[in-house]
């Protein structure tokens, strides 16, 4: 069992930037994949990036790509989501997950997350 918890999220304005932080606790031993995902109003859920379980590969949605940057450092069992140059379009519920699998990062998908935090608000204003 692994418990993620998420934090960081808050309101802004557009342009501003803002990092999220995802703490995993539990059996995070197994090499989890991290991803971050969105859920903006009255919208279904929807991906945004995924890193590997050693950090040294990653994937974006086009959204955010050359905006968002996902790391990690798995000493503290946390994983980050840098966003900058926000838009009024980012506003959403920000949820992480974690995904144990042998399957490429590019079959990603909210269906296939194996944990999920509770979430936390970006709000970015215009």
């Amino acid at each position: 069992q692994v418990q993620v918890v998420e934090s960081g999220g808050g309101l802004v304005q557009a342009g501003d930037s803002l990092r999220l932080s995802c703490v995993a606790s539990g059996r995070t031993g197994s090499g989890y994949h991290i991803g971050w995902f969105r859920q903006p109003p009255g919208k279904e859920r929807e991906f945004v990036a995924i890193i590997n379980w050693s950090g040294d590969s990653t994937i974006y949605a086009n959204s955010v790509k050359g905006r968002f940057t996902i790391s990690r450092d798995n000493a503290k069992n946390t994983a980050y989501l840098q966003m900058d140059s926000l838009k009024s379009g980012d506003t959403a519920v920000y949820y992480c997950a974690a995904w144990r699998t042998m399957r490429p990062l590019e079959a990603a998908r909210v269906d296939r997350m194996d944990y999920w935090g509770q979430g936390t608000l970006v709000t970015v204003s215009s």
